[in-house]
């Protein structure tokens, strides 16, 4: 996937600005897809020059004008044919799982300490995800196609969430106790 592919996917839900893009990087696409303001803008551009996108300029009176983004025809072209293309597996590419690979060369202790500040983020992060889920089940049956597709990636997060934690418990298990557990167990 691409950043181009993300932005078109949330100018096609709603026209925005660069910043009413970040925001919404930070909320429920922020799940599994993040970007920074830089890369937004840069990619703005780019996909302007393409035709796959167009703005309208805002005028404010003490900052400077906004510009406002919405989908071409274009734009909508290209974001179908790649949702109809054909998909590869995702790759891994981790830093933790590299760290993890590695973690013999280096003593324990600091080791430890990071794992348990990233299981604490991790534990954060689950307990939004199980708040957006509670708030969601909530909710009256009725739920739109796209509501239950966001709501299928939202239980993909909270999975993946959950794989880490498991994995990073059975690491801590590993350089506290000397062994992996039998079984894993989330206990963070």
């Amino acid at each position: 996937m691409s950043l181009k592919n993300a932005i078109l996917v949330l100018l096609e839900g709603k026209p925005g600005t660069g910043y009413d893009l970040a925001q919404r990087f930070r909320g429920g696409i922020g799940q599994f897809w993040s970007a920074s303001h830089q890369q937004i803008y840069q990619e703005l551009k780019a996909l302007g020059q393409e035709g796959l996108v167009e703005f309208e300029l805002q005028e404010q009176a003490s900052r400077p004008d906004r510009k406002h983004y919405r989908i071409t025809p274009e734009g909508r072209a290209s974001l179908k044919g790649w949702l109809e293309a054909a998909w590869k597996p995702e790759r891994i590419s981790s830093a933790i799982l590299m760290r993890l690979y590695a973690a013999n060369l280096a003593d324990p202790a600091p080791l430890l300490a990071e794992l348990e500040r990233n299981l604490a983020q991790f534990r954060d992060k689950l307990d939004e995800y199980l708040q957006l889920e509670a708030s969601h089940l909530d909710r009256s049956g009725n739920s739109s196609r796209r509501q239950a597709l966001v709501y299928v990636a939202l239980r993909f997060g909270i999975r993946n969430l959950q794989s880490w934690m498991t994995l990073l418990t059975e690491v801590r298990a590993l350089l506290t106790e000397g062994k992996v557990p039998d079984q894993p167990a989330l206990k963070p």
